[in-house]
C-alpha cells in the first residue's frame, strides 16, 4: 500500500493533538509538515523525534502557513488536514480552496479520530468563541465539585509555546510551577486562576500521556477547553459557553459551532451587559442546531479593586491578548469597567506601540483603543512594557486573569479588573453537577 503524503495545516495545538492520536503509529500515512499560523514564532521548528515515534525518527518540520501551495507541490503532498480553531467559515473554506487548487484532497478529523477515552468520568467545558467565558465556567465548576468533596483535576487545551519535548507533560499546582515551566503570559492566564484556587492543572502535548498522570490524583477530569475547539476527551458532560457580544458566530466558526451542537448543557454568558436582541438571536440559534441541550442564563458581573482611580481619569485597558486577536473581542472586561466606574476616556494605544506590538496591530487592525497582553515570548512582554509606559494615561486598567504587575513593570497606577460566572435563575449548574454525580456515584 502506497503511503498518502500529509501536511496538518496547525497553530501548535490540535494539529499535535491529531498526530499524536491519528497519525503517529498509522502506516498508511507519511505526514511530511506541519505549518503554523495565529502564533508567532512557531514555523521554522520540528515538531520532535521524541514526540513524533518510530515512524518519525528526523522529526517533523513546521513550516509558516503561507507556503501551503508550494510545499503542496514539493512534498507531492495528497492530502491536507486543517487542525486549528476559533476561525470564521470563510476562513475554513478558503484554505480549503488553497489546498483543492493545488490539487491536494482538503479534510478535518473529528472526535470519534482523536478523542480520548478517560478512565474518571470527565466534564468538558467549551466555548463557541475564544473570550466567551469559558474560563470562569470551568472555575465556577471545580469549585461546585469540590465543595462535594471531590477532587477534581483540570486539563487545559495547549499551548505549547517553548520546547516541545520538555512540554510534553506539564503538572501546575503553584504560582512557582509557572515559572518552572517558563510559562508565556497567554499560559499563565489560563493556568494560574486555577492554581491560585487550589486545584491542579495539567497541559502539554501528549494528551494522552497528560490524561493518564492526571488519572492517577482525580476523581473528576475537567476538560478546559480553549480556541472554541471540541474535546480532546470523550465527555460525560460537556458544557459550552456562548456569546451575545458576538451573536451569530456560535453557527459561523469553525469549530465552534460542532461545540454548541456537542453540548449537553449551553450556558449563555455576559447577558448583563449584552443586548435583548442579541441575547434572543443566540437563543434561536441554539434552539435550532441543538434544541436537546440545557440552556443556562449566565452573567459575568465586573469587579475592581480601586475604583477611584477609574473615575475621572484616562485610562489605557489592557485585555486578554488572544481574545482582541483571532477572537476579535471589541468589548472586553476592561472596557466594561472603564465605563461602569466613570472613565473620562479610553486612551488609544496605537500611537505608543512598539516591536511586536506594533505587528500584531497590523495583523489585526480591528483591536481598536484596546491593548492585547500579548506574550509569546521574552521580546513581546519587554514590548509590552515599553508600550504601556510610553501611552499618555492616568491609570491602567488590567482586565487580565493573571496579576500583569508580577510579570512587566508598570509606571503608572494600575485597577485590576475581576469577573466570575454568575448563574441567573434556574436550570443552574447545580442541579446539572448533581445529577452528574449522582449518575457517576460521587461525592457526599
Amino acid at each position: 500500500m502506497t503511503k498518502r503524503n500529509v501536511i496538518i495545516i496547525g497553530a501548535a495545538g490540535r494539529d499535535f493533538h491529531n498526530f499524536n492520536t491519528f497519525f503517529r503509529d498509522n502506516e498508511a500515512y507519511n505526514v511530511v509538515a506541519f505549518t503554523a499560523a495565529q502564533i508567532p514564532d512557531i514555523d521554522g521548528r520540528k515538531y520532535p523525534a521524541a514526540l513524533a515515534g518510530k515512524l518519525y525518527p528526523e522529526g517533523i518540520p513546521i513550516y509558516a502557513e503561507a507556503d501551503l501551495p508550494k510545499l503542496i507541490k514539493e512534498l507531492k503532498v495528497d492530502e491536507c488536514v486543517f487542525a486549528y480553531s476559533d476561525v470564521p467559515y470563510s476562513h475554513v473554506m478558503g484554505i480549503g480552496a488553497i489546498v483543492n487548487a493545488a490539487g491536494a484532497t482538503f479534510r478535518l478529523l473529528g472526535p470519534s479520530d482523536t478523542q480520548v477515552k478517560s478512565t474518571k468520568p470527565v466534564i468538558g467545558v467549551c466555548a463557541v468563541r475564544t473570550g466567551a467565558g469559558k474560563s470562569q465556567t470551568s472555575r465556577k465548576i471545580v469549585q461546585m465539585l469540590m465543595q462535594k468533596g471531590l477532587k477534581v483535576v483540570a486539563v487545559r487545551h495547549p499551548m505549547p509555546y517553548g520546547d516541545l519535548v520538555a512540554q510534553k507533560v506539564q503538572r501546575f499546582a503553584t504560582v512557582e510551577d509557572l515559572k518552572k515551566h517558563k510559562c508565556t503570559i497567554e499560559e499563565m492566564e489560563e493556568y494560574e486562576p486555577h492554581v491560585v484556587r487550589g486545584n491542579v492543572i495539567y497541559a502539554g502535548v501528549d494528551y494522552e500521556a497528560i490524561l493518564r498522570e492526571a488519572e492517577k490524583e482525580a476523581d473528576v477530569i475537567l476538560w478546559d477547553g480553549g480556541n472554541n475547539d471540541f474535546p480532546f476527551y470523550k465527555t460525560d458532560l460537556l458544557v459550552t459557553v456562548a456569546d451575545p457580544h458576538r451573536p451569530g458566530n456560535e453557527i459561523s466558526f469553525y469549530p465552534g459551532e460542532v461545540s454548541l451542537r456537542m453540548a449537553d448543557v449551553v450556558v449563555i454568558n455576559k447577558i448583563d451587559t449584552a443586548s435583548p436582541e442579541a441575547i434572543q438571536t443566540v437563543r434561536e440559534n441554539i434552539q435550532k442546531v441543538n434544541p436537546k441541550a440545557t440552556v443556562i442564563d449566565g452573567a459575568s458581573p465586573i469587579t475592581v479593586d480601586k475604583p477611584e482611580l477609574i473615575k475621572g481619569k484616562r485610562v489605557l485597558c489592557i485585555e486578554d491578548g488572544p481574545t482582541l486577536t483571532h477572537g476579535h473581542m471589541k468589548i472586553g472586561a476592561g472596557v466594561v469597567a472603564a465605563r461602569k466606574f466613570g472613565a473620562k476616556e479610553l486612551v488609544d494605544p496605537r500611537p505608543y506601540v512598539v516591536g511586536k506590538l506594533a505587528e500584531t496591530f497590523k495583523i489585526y487592525p480591528n483591536i481598536g483603543t484596546l491593548l492585547p497582553a500579548m506574550g509569546y515570548g521574552e521580546e513581546q512582554v519587554r514590548d509590552l512594557e515599553k508600550t504601556i509606559e510610553k501611552t499618555d494615561c492616568d491609570t491602567v486598567v488590567i482586565a487580565t486573569p493573571i496579576d500583569l504587575n508580577r510579570i512587566v513593570k508598570i509606571n503608572k497606577p494600575t485597577v485590576k479588573v475581576g469577573y466570575d460566572l454568575q448563574e441567573i435563575g434556574s436550570p443552574n449548574l447545580t442541579e446539572i453537577l448533581d445529577d452528574f454525580c449522582k449518575r457517576h456515584n460521587l461525592g457526599k
